[in-house]
């Protein structure tokens, strides 16, 4: 079974909404997913629970011996993770994962944050063994404005892709209170949402974005 996390120790930057958005996405495409909140605030849990029957089923991870467990049935767990983890906390987490996804706001506030920890993240043996694969995906994004340049260029510095670009959009809001993702939203609301989710997807679906541990 694949596990994806989604990972940054700084909170607010999205990781719940690309964790659920990611999760219904995948189960849309016929995948079995399995859904673990590991967040103290529980958030992505009480989306699933509101989540409507007659929309592709998400499957609630369950603890299992001090962890989340997904399970036989699944073949896919997505992990949102809490804010500022760190330490052994971080170590286990990318120990169990093959993806790892890593969500950065356009701010001086998150790219600073964003800086440290990526810098952290990239020096874990499993990172540098490519026993896991790192993407970055630049969340909230307004294109064409300055503060957006500047997260551009900050991405670049890194020696990980950048594989998805996602704009700050209503949608997202709306859909996250109603157990809905971007991709249960029908086209006429969310083709823009639904072509920037292709892109990341596209390297989700790519041997170039499972570890090869």
């Amino acid at each position: 079974m694949r596990t994806i996390a989604i990972v940054n120790a700084k909170g607010g930057c999205g990781k719940t909404t690309i964790a659920t958005s990611l999760a219904a996405a995948l189960a849309w495409e016929g995948h079995a997913v399995a859904l673990g909140d590991m967040d103290p605030q529980q958030s992505a849990s009480d989306w699933l629970d509101q989540r409507p029957e007659e929309y592709p089923e998400i499957i609630p991870a369950e603890p299992h011996k001090g962890q989340l467990r997904a399970p036989p049935e699944a073949d896919i767990l997505v992990l949102d993770t809490p804010a500022a983890v760190a330490g052994h906390e971080l170590g286990n987490i990318v120990r169990r994962s093959q993806t790892i996804l890593v969500p950065v706001l356009p701010s001086p506030v998150d790219m600073r944050a964003a800086w440290r920890f990526l810098n952290h993240l990239l020096e874990l043996k499993p990172v540098k063994k490519h026993e896991v694969r790192v993407g970055l995906v630049a969340n909230r994004v307004k294109p064409y404005t300055i503060i957006f340049r500047e997260l551009t260029g900050f991405l670049d510095d890194f020696r990980v892709p950048v594989v998805g670009q996602l704009r700050d959009s209503m949608n997202y809001v709306r859909a996250f209170e109603r157990g809905l993702s971007v991709s249960d939203l029908p086209p006429y609301l969310a083709w823009q949402d639904w072509e920037q989710w292709e892109e990341l997807m596209g390297w989700i679906r790519s041997k170039k974005s499972v570890g090869k541990g």
